[in-house]
């Protein structure tokens, strides 16, 4: 049996749920459009390497647009696309899930390792 079959929602979580892909889909929703450097500044920990990589990913996933502005110096904007912005409700799920139930999940793990 697939992967795939045994959990239709692999194929989502292995797009989705990476380790950079969720706080760049997240920056990009809650504050949109973005230059570079923002969204760098916005993440905080991530390389210039790795966020390079994950956007180019994100944009041939088509979750992220880039915007490419011919100035002088050039300017490049990223934006959550449409299918993106489709994950939000999913997202918004899971944050209020996460306030409602990592103390217990934290309180398991202390009675687990005692």
């Amino acid at each position: 049996m697939e992967s795939e079959l045994a959990c239709p929602i692999a194929p989502v979580v292995d797009l989705v749920f990476s380790r950079w892909t969720t706080p760049i889909l997240w920056t990009l929703n809650q504050h949109g459009r973005m230059r570079f450097v923002e969204l760098e500044r916005r993440i905080g920990t991530i390389t210039p390497k790795v966020l390079t990589q994950r956007l180019r990913q994100l944009e041939r996933d088509g979750l992220i647009t880039r915007t490419y502005h011919p100035e002088v110096p050039p300017r490049v904007e990223y934006e959550i696309s449409e299918l993106g912005r489709s994950l939000a409700p999913i997202f918004h799920n899971l944050a209020e899930w996460s306030k409602r139930n990592l103390p217990e999940v934290e309180k398991a793990r202390s009675r687990y390792d005692r």
